[in-house]
């Protein structure tokens, strides 16, 4: 496996951020500013974005894993590798999501922890109705994974 940082064009991953991320100008309003992170196995994997929010957070705001390649450990691998990059800079790094118990649990498992919600998230601030898992999103679900000290 090699991770690689991607500086430039990195709408050239958009198909596989909108797998994470429905809607472009979403997107749009992190890609520039955030660190992009692809996984390379023979070909790409999974990719990542993290933004920074302040100087002690920051927030995993797109991970999507080739559908091809999901439940591999492609995901875990890739969330190992940005606790390692990041936490060591930040001391809490946050993952917005919907309520889907699987991706929920998915994030748990990787050692994120609940955090907040904020009400109506998707709901305010997509254009269409989002449905992941057969679930509509409505209140985007926020993680938490802290700097072990």
């Amino acid at each position: 496996m090699e991770f690689k940082e991607i500086v430039s064009n990195k709408k050239e991953f958009l198909e596989l951020l909108r797998l994470a991320d429905e809607q472009e100008d979403m997107i749009d309003r992190y890609l520039d500013n955030g660190h992009m992170f692809v996984l390379y196995d023979d070909d790409l994997k999974c990719e990542a974005v993290v933004t920074e929010l302040n100087s002690l957070e920051c927030e995993l705001k797109n991970i999507a894993t080739m559908p091809n390649e999901q439940s591999k450990g492609y995901g875990k691998a890739m969330i190992q590798f940005l606790f390692d990059e990041f936490l060591s800079r930040y001391q809490t790094m946050y993952v917005g999501t919907g309520d889907v118990p699987g991706i929920l649990n998915f994030y748990k498992s990787c050692g994120f922890r609940e955090s907040h919600r904020v009400k109506n998230f998707f709901t305010d601030n997509y254009d269409e109705p989002i449905i992941d898992q057969g679930v509509q999103l409505i209140d985007m679900v926020y993680l938490r994974a802290d700097t072990k000290k």
